[in-house]
């Protein structure tokens, strides 16, 4: 049996992630769903991951992303720069939004956890 081609799987498992998104993005316009198309389709892909062929394609395909996610930053940084003018005027505001939308998410976690009685006994440690 030949050895599989990790590029080859890195292409299999790019088809997978497009596929699955689109397909959420299908569903979710058809059936008018409340949910982004691509949740849906991080959704489906868990429920695939379970096949071990679906897992190494995606997998591989992971990797790659995770190994030249830097450069997913470079549009970013480009968009910073082209509207810095943007950023000197709303500058402060930006960052107060910034900052209280991430401490309300925190304490909104915080709430959910406590409200669903999700704590561990003394001495149990971290719930898993």
């Amino acid at each position: 049996m030949a050895t599989p081609d990790p590029s080859l799987d890195g292409l299999k498992g790019m088809a997978w992630l497009l596929a699955l998104q689109s397909l959420g993005e299908v569903l979710a316009h058809a059936l008018k769903l409340p949910f982004p198309g691509p949740v849906i389709g991080m959704v489906l892909l868990l429920g695939l991951l379970a096949q071990p062929t679906v897992r190494r394609h995606v997998g591989t395909c992971a990797e790659f992303l995770l190994r030249h996610l830097s450069l997913l930053f470079v549009p970013v940084g480009v968009g910073v720069m082209a509207h810095l003018g943007l950023l000197a005027t709303y500058g402060v505001r930006i960052l107060v939004v910034i900052t209280l939308s991430t401490w309300a998410g925190m304490a909104a976690t915080v709430w959910v956890l406590r409200a669903t009685g999700r704590r561990a006994a003394p001495g149990e440690g971290a719930p898993r």
